[in-house]
């Protein structure tokens, strides 16, 4: 950096103003990896640093994570090791000049990100209860003396106390979205159960659903949404006679219509949630056997007028169908897969959704392989 470069420490109301702006923004932010790239621009305006990261605490691996440059990069170290790991366990502030004379620095995250650290300041950032959720760091000192100060690690801490109860509230919510979405998951199994399938099924068309959405131009976070409502798709199996849900031998026309009325059972089960997820599932089961060209059940809706999520979710789940064993049927081979994709293109599927899971293919067949059956192994 040179002369003309150099930044000034920061005035006052300077500080006051980075703390207002980052605070009101936080506060509406209700996604985790969002609120952390926030937090972390926070701690580096608040003290005129090149960079900052926030670790958290993973007590499930023992492992600091933290989400870099766009968030969507994500690195992980042993809580006890390099510079954040030291401050998570002695839970006090580390002020290094250069980090490459310090044998705690961890020079292999700087070769994963293509940084090049020198100083450095990291807190612990802690909850009202004192627990320690992680770490703040903060590399590059912009000022011309390029040293960290006791008034920075003041700064980083007030940043951390702005920051801990937002990001509390969020790692919470995160949190019990994720019981939310086991809990679905977990559901999405028993239905599959019972009619002789595995849970291995529903992770695949979970997956296959979200590469669909992906590649035909949803944002990520309503792919996401279908991804965690789709293993609700055949839910309404539950109510089916294991009878006729398990008979090897063709059905008779009453007993197809039994197995059909599984798509109204599964709507009318999820219709009245008010989340977003079951919203969604409730759809899905109820119009994943509509037919493009209208010869579907339950309604016999064609076209447009069968919603996406039904669409995507029918793409999904007649491949994975295809491709697996089933008890009354060998997987088939690729080649007749997507021979079949095209014969149905238009008529049992939507034309669009055959030519993206077509120009796909490979991708799907990734999934496959990645969940594989217990059974089949």
């Amino acid at each position: 950096m040179s002369n003309g470069q150099w930044k000034k420490e920061l005035e006052s109301e300077e500080l006051l103003k980075i703390i207002f702006d980052y605070a009101g923004r936080m506060t509406s932010e209700n996604n985790l990896d969002r609120l952390l790239l926030l937090m972390a621009d926070m701690g580096r305006d608040m003290t005129v640093a090149d960079r900052c990261i926030l670790w958290l605490y993973d007590n499930y691996s023992d492992e600091l994570w933290a989400k870099v440059a766009d968030g969507k990069k994500e690195i992980r170290v042993p809580a006890e090791s390099g510079l954040a790991g030291y401050v998570y366990q002695t839970s006090e502030p580390l002020v290094i000049e250069d980090v490459y004379q310090d044998e705690r620095f961890l020079a292999d995250v700087d070769h994963t990100m293509g940084y090049r650290t020198k100083s450095v300041m990291a807190i612990p950032l802690k909850n009202k209860q004192n627990q320690t959720l992680g770490v703040y760091q903060v590399s590059n000192k912009l000022t011309r003396e390029a040293l960290f100060t006791p008034h920075d690690v003041t700064n980083l801490s007030l940043a951390a106390s702005y920051t801990a109860q937002a990001l509390e509230a969020v790692l919470m919510n995160t949190e019990m979205e994720e019981a939310q979405k086991e809990i679905i998951f977990k559901m999405g199994e028993i239905g599959e159960v019972r009619s002789k399938e595995t849970g291995a099924h529903v992770k695949r068309v979970a997956e296959y659903a979200k590469l669909l959405a992906i590649k035909a131009g949803f944002s990520e976070e309503e792919a996401d949404l279908i991804k965690v409502a789709s293993p609700m798709h055949d839910i309404g199996k539950v109510a089916i006679p294991d009878a006729i849900l398990n008979k090897p031998g063709k059905l008779s026309e009453e007993e197809f219509l039994a197995v059909q009325e599984h798509a109204n059972i599964g709507y009318h089960l999820l219709e009245n949630s008010k989340r977003s997820i079951l919203k969604a599932a409730a759809i899905i089961a109820k119009e994943h056997h509509e037919h493009w060209d209208g010869k579907g059940y339950p309604e016999g809706l064609s076209g447009e007028s069968i919603h996406i999520y039904g669409r995507i979710v029918a793409v999904a789940d007649v491949f994975d169908a295809l491709a697996t064993d089933r008890p009354y049927k060998k997987a088939w081979e690729m080649k007749r897969i997507l021979t079949h994709f095209k014969k149905e293109r238009g008529k049992q599927f939507d034309p669009v959704l055959v030519d993206v899971f077509l120009a796909n293919a490979n991708d799907f067949l990734q999934i496959k392989e990645k969940y594989v059956d217990q059974r089949a192994k």
